[in-house]
Order: C-alpha cells, then sequence, then structure tokens
C-alpha cells in the first residue's frame, strides 16, 4: 500500500511539473507564432485589416502572451492548485509591462519587460536567502530533499541566472531594435538615448531587427533548459534518502 502510495504521489508530481512546462512554453510559443504570422502574411494589404498590420505584430503577440499567461493562472485557481509565488510576481510583471505597451503603444515598455522580470526574480531569490526564508526551497522542497547549504547554492546560481539573462535581454534589444526618435524614458528615468549610441565599443540602435529579437524568445527558453539540466548533478549530489533523513532528525 505504501509502495502505491508513493508511486501515486510521484505520479502527481511529475504531471504537476509538465503542467508548470506548459505554461510557461505555451505563452511563449504563442507570443513567437502569432509575431511571426502577422509580419509574414500581412494581413493589412491583402485583406485591409488595418488593425493587423506588421507594424502591430508585436502589440498582438504580446496581448496573446499576456492572455495565455493569465489563462493558466485561472485554470490552477479554478482547479484548486497552488499557484506558485514566482508565477504570480512573474505573470504580474508580464501583465503589468504588456498592457502598458498595448495601451500607450509604447514598444519600449515590452522591450525592457524581460528586463525588469528577470532582475526581480533575482533580487527575490537573494533576498529570500539572506533572510533564511529561501524561496527556492519553499518552491521545490517537496520534489527534492536537500540539506540548507544546497539549497542555498543552488538559489543563488539560479539568481545569477536571472540577473544574467537581465543583461542577455537588454543586449538583444539594444542592439536589433532601431533607435528611438526621442531618447528613453520610463517613469521619468532615462533608458536610452536617442538614435545610435555606443556603449563597450558597440553600435547599439543602428539596426531594424526587432525580429530577432522577438523569436529569440524560443532561444531563451532553450538556455533555461541547458542551465536546469547543468544543475540536475548537483542537485542528485545532494539527494539525502530516507536514512538520511532519519539520522539527520533528532532522537
Amino acid at each position: 500500500m505504501t509502495d502505491d502510495s508513493s508511486a501515486s504521489s510521484d505520479i502527481a508530481k511529475t504531471a504537476d511539473k509538465a503542467n508548470q512546462l506548459w505554461s510557461d512554453l505555451v505563452p511563449v510559443i504563442a507570443f513567437v507564432v502569432s509575431y511571426n504570422v502577422l509580419r509574414l502574411v500581412d494581413f493589412e494589404a491583402r485583406f485591409g485589416l488595418e488593425i493587423l498590420s506588421k507594424d502591430n505584430a508585436l502589440f498582438w503577440a504580446t496581448g496573446l502572451l499576456v492572455a495565455l499567461t493569465a489563462w493558466f493562472i485561472i485554470m490552477k485557481l479554478v482547479r484548486g492548485e497552488k499557484v506558485p509565488l514566482f508565477m504570480v510576481f512573474s505573470s504580474a510583471i508580464v501583465g503589468g509591462f504588456g498592457l502598458l505597451g498595448i495601451i500607450l503603444q509604447e514598444r519600449a515598455f515590452i522591450y525592457v519587460k524581460p528586463t525588469i522580470q528577470q532582475v526581480f526574480l533575482g533580487g527575490l531569490v537573494v533576498f529570500s536567502v539572506l533572510i533564511g526564508r529561501n524561496i527556492w526551497k519553499v518552491m521545490f522542497r517537496t520534489v527534492f530533499d536537500l540539506p540548507d547549504h544546497a539549497w542555498n547554492t543552488l538559489a543563488l546560481r539560479w539568481a545569477g541566472y536571472f540577473f544574467a539573462m537581465a543583461l542577455w535581454n537588454e543586449f538583444l534589444w539594444r542592439y536589433y531594435v532601431p533607435g528611438f526618435e526621442q531618447p528613453l524614458l520610463i517613469g521619468g528615468i532615462p533608458i536610452a538615448p536617442a538614435g545610435t549610441y555606443e556603449f563597450l565599443g558597440i553600435t547599439f540602435g543602428e539596426k531594424n531587427a526587432e525580429s530577432i529579437w522577438a523569436n529569440w524568445k524560443i532561444g531563451n527558453m532553450v538556455i533555461t533548459l541547458i542551465f536546469a539540466l547543468a544543475n540536475t548533478p548537483y542537485t542528485l549530489k545532494h539527494m539525502r534518502d530516507g536514512d538520511d533523513k532519519e539520522e539527520a532528525s533528532p532522537a
């Protein structure tokens, strides 16, 4: 009976992780597909649908991304499932900046959204470790049983990853998106100067290849998967079995 319960629990955990993976992948895939369809088909020229013009592709794709992200959260709540804290914060940033970009018709909010999202998540992880409430352990302790030092190491590795991805997004959009006519300010904070500019010997704002930045979202998912797999040996090395837990618990 115990073995059957354990097997059922493992199946439930696996299914939950699969659902979580789909909730991350589907919105991103929908964003990339819808963006490219709108840019390639040219609905304005073929069908006279100005609202679906190539220039609006980024806004429609972002709207679909926001809608699907919200839908996955709503479905979790309807099923009575817990919504991971990371998903709540991440979705709030995606939805907030995505909707701002659409409502104000300002692409800059959409470009910087991943940067703010990654910086916030990285900061949240570091802060949780510093105050002794490791959020990485809170999220995954039902899946892995690790000593605290291993949880802290994994959490800080992922925090570093989030910060690195924030810098990567900044490079991508600044390098491939054409320069702005006016200096870019968000909330009064200068984000980018007008036109082209140089930094560390690299010229930014001279290309007109927004599609490279948009399509690279799939590349980011691949990088995330590779990073997760790279941390698997460390996780497995520090996994504790039942005997370890009994020895660690006080008599």
